[in-house]
């Protein structure tokens, strides 16, 4: 799929606020609401667009442990590893990466012992080596979109 300037528009509308409407967006970028209403069904048809997502602040739910953790596999299991990791509701982000670890994983907790639980399942594992985890102390900048 082939993205024009119009579609980057319409996702710059939609990055600030996902629940705009077709007519406000459409009145924005100086276009009909049928046409932002079929760019966007043509965008997620195509995983372009792959939802909407409410901007929620987890620190204020009690997720005051964020982590980076770094893993170390072997064998060729590090994909599965990697996609199992991921299904767990604490995960935000798995990165399949190259240097000293396989990959990185950004995760969300609200207690030590769920971080505990955490790094000991997964280092109960036959293919992982070793696990490096990071605490951050503050938050500077968090957001999982980049300016268009």
């Amino acid at each position: 799929m082939s993205i024009d300037e119009t579609d980057i528009q319409i996702l710059k509308e939609l990055q600030k606020d996902a629940r705009k409407p077709y007519r406000e967006i459409a009145k924005n970028i100086g276009k009909s609401e049928g046409t932002v209403y079929n760019r966007i069904q043509k965008m997620q048809k195509n995983g372009v667009i792959k939802g909407f997502v409410p901007d929620i602040d987890y620190q204020k739910l009690g997720y005051d442990l964020i982590t980076i953790i770094g893993i170390s596999g072997e064998g060729s299991q590090i994909e599965d590893l990697e996609k199992e990791i991921a299904q767990n509701p604490h995960i935000t982000a798995v990165y399949d990466v190259t240097g000293e670890y396989d990959a990185i994983t950004i995760a969300k907790f609200q207690n030590r012992e769920q971080l505990n639980q955490f790094i000991k399942q997964i280092l109960s594992r036959k293919d992982v080596k070793k696990t490096y985890t990071m605490l951050t102390l503050n938050t500077i900048k968090e957001q999982h979109q980049i300016q268009l």
